[in-house]
């Protein structure tokens, strides 16, 4: 019997290996689609598109949700979301790192960090070359955001089908030994579904205290349901001013069936904080719920007036027609405008308790601000009738 050669074997084998390799892979699908749908959605898939995708298990409500801020190695960041349809229409800082170098690195890295955010439509965008940390602080805090419009969207309907009516209502703000701090929440079913700080002491070891307090005194809110809520440890004054602020806003949250009848009432407004139900512009004059001025005294708030950077919303306190308190209820918020609005802020309440009216001067690098702070006085003044 004739016998194989042993290199005609190793010839022969190894052609049948390859033979065996090539019928497998004629036999693989052409297309990973399936797994690509299972995997991720397709970039600018609306929110809602991409729950399909993934079983669709939740829908996505619409409004605007403010993420848990995120502490970074440079100070906090905290981004808000404008949802519509499933779809992020706009995403802002609200809070980022200030001072020295961060205040350049920030005013570099947070509008691309929104552009991005607006076009993934998710939280899966890329870092910001030289922002690093601020980069991550911003994503985990977009991603809370887009948490919390989940949650809305599987919780938040009504019988009819729509969205359950939620009230967004702003304390007045509360001034402490270190700034101003002013509470803004939103009401769903009588209980405190978010909570925020529109305004907090910033500046030197402020911003780190605000930083580390505000986030907690926020959940503190969410979870006690009112103002009976702890002190931060090392933030007294802060926290002090916080519960102040937070329980004017409780005092104005209308009862449900009022707030139903009302056509928007408390919803947020685009990017600025949305007026509270005492402070909204026409209707009852601009005058809050203690009635307005009576010979010369009480308090009474201005018209929203809308600047180029947000809008600006003044309110005063009057005795015997001199004004002894003004405050701002709305200004300009999230990147620069927020450091803005804290330097100019305070001056131009100083400037007004001096001159007793609305010929006051404007604030270096505040030009727009400035401009609507003094327009909403004015209008609370002709209310005042002073």
């Amino acid at each position: 019997m004739r016998k194989t050669h042993p290199l005609r074997r190793v010839v022969l084998a190894g052609a049948a290996t390859v033979s065996g390799i090539v019928l497998l892979l004629s036999l693989k699908p052409g297309s990973d689609s399936g797994a690509e749908s299972v995997g991720g959605a397709a970039p600018g898939q609306s929110i809602g598109a991409q729950e399909s995708a993934q079983g669709g298990a939740q829908a996505i409500g619409s409004g605007t949700f403010t993420g848990d801020a995120a502490d970074t190695q440079y100070g906090p960041v905290q981004v808000k979301l404008t949802v519509a349809d499933g779809k992020i229409t706009k995403s802002e800082a609200v809070q980022t790192p200030t001072g020295g170098q961060s205040t350049q690195i920030t005013n570099n890295a947070v509008p691309k960090l929104n552009q991005a955010a607006v076009a993934a439509g998710s939280a899966d965008i890329d870092a910001v070359s030289g922002a690093t940390y601020t980069s991550a602080g911003y994503k985990k805090s977009l991603q809370s955001a887009l948490d919390k419009a989940e949650a809305q969207g599987g919780s938040a309907q009504d019988a009819g089908g729509g969205a359950a009516q939620a009230q967004t209502v702003t304390g007045d703000v509360a001034d402490t030994q270190y700034g101003p701090v002013q509470v803004r929440i939103t009401v769903n079913g009588g209980k405190i579904t978010q909570a925020e700080a529109v305004q907090a002491p910033s500046g030197g070891q402020s911003t780190q205290i605000t930083g580390n307090a505000v986030p907690k005194l926020n959940q503190s809110a969410v979870a006690a349901g009112t103002a009976d809520i702890d002190a931060v440890s090392g933030a007294t004054y802060t926290s002090a001013g916080y519960k102040k602020s937070l329980q004017s806003a409780l005092d104005k949250v209308k009862p449900a069936d009022d707030a139903a009848e009302e056509s928007g009432s408390g919803a947020e407004a685009g990017a600025g904080a949305s007026p509270s139900p005492s402070a909204t512009a026409g209707g009852g004059g601009g005058q809050d719920a203690g009635g307005g001025v009576t010979n010369g005294t009480g308090t009474v708030t201005g018209k929203v007036s809308q600047t180029e950077y947000g809008p600006v919303q003044v309110r005063i306190t009057l005795r015997d027609g001199e004004i002894i308190q003004a405050s701002v209820v709305q200004a300009p918020s999230g990147g620069r405008s927020t450091q803005v609005s804290n330097n100019a802020v305070p001056k131009l309440n100083q400037e007004t308790l001096a001159a007793g009216s609305a010929d006051i001067d404007s604030v270096s690098g505040a030009t727009y601000t400035s401009a609507g702070y003094k327009k909403s006085l004015q209008s609370a003044l002709d209310q005042a009738g002073v």
